[in-house]
């Protein structure tokens, strides 16, 4: 794991802004939590397609079957999926962690208009950057799904592990624990579908998820100094998006404060 550890420090100084970003601490209202909502779940929405193209290029997923070709990584992907698209809301009920948090989006009034108007241009038969242009998304959530994207089709297992592992799934805990200790809602709005997605991921992803993605990456990465180099690289950029897009909505909170 020693390539893993230099990856981790040289993403740290990211990682470091990224847990320290003033987003945290600028949602104080319901309303700032709609908003946030509102822009987030773009985010939450995209991880699934890197994960699906992971399992895609893990596992068989064509008849006829064949066995894969690294049964190791396989077993990680399909035990991330299975948690993440097959998990359990607050009542029992099966469902993605998508699924979660759009319950919890319509729980506490935030609009799901955006990401389901994206949703129904991919379906109409757009391209994802077609259908991201004509939702006329902020440019900091199109150019964070944009680059998602970019990584899928590259098709090349280590990348997507990578971006997956550090630009997503190691970095969830920490920037949802910023999170909940900052929500502040008034009396009677009940934050319990939220919170329970939070803390969902938090157990999950800390306990479970990160540690699988983490060992993922150093499979497929194997001893080839280019591989690392790249998914270096490619986290980096991750990174770099994900704290484009806390400004874009720091930017959005800041602008509500004035109107």
């Amino acid at each position: 794991m020693m390539m893993i550890e230099r990856i981790e420090s040289e993403l740290a100084p990211f990682r470091t802004k990224l847990q320290k970003h003033p987003v945290y601490s600028a949602i104080d209202t319901i309303e700032d939590i709609r908003l946030f909502m509102e822009q987030h779940v773009f985010a939450v929405w995209d991880f699934m397609s890197l994960l699906k193209q992971l399992q895609n290029e893990l596992t068989c997923t064509s008849i006829p079957w064949q066995p894969s070709e690294n049964p190791a990584a396989a077993r990680l992907i399909n035990e991330i999926v299975w948690g993440e698209e097959s998990d359990v809301n607050k009542n029992g009920d099966a469902m993605s962690h998508y699924e979660m948090y759009i319950e919890a989006m319509q729980s506490l009034g935030a609009s799901t208009q955006g990401i389901e108007f994206l949703i129904q241009e991919i379906n109409s038969g757009k391209s994802i950057r077609n259908a991201i242009k004509s939702s006329e998304i902020p440019s900091p959530i199109a150019d964070f799904l944009n680059f998602t994207f970019e990584v899928v089709n590259t098709k090349k297992a280590h990348i997507i592990s990578a971006v997956f592992t550090f630009g997503r799934e190691d970095l969830i805990p920490d920037m949802f624990i910023e999170i909940i200790k900052n929500l502040n809602a008034p009396k009677g709005v009940d934050l319990s579908d939220l919170i329970y997605y939070f803390e969902r991921h938090i157990e999950v992803d800390a306990d479970e998820h990160g540690p699988m993605a983490l060992e993922m990456v150093s499979q497929l990465c194997g001893d080839d100094p280019e591989k690392y180099q790249e998914a270096i690289s490619y986290s980096k950029r991750a990174l770099e998006l994900r704290i484009g897009l806390w400004d874009g909505i720091l930017a959005s909170l800041e602008k509500s404060f004035t109107v």
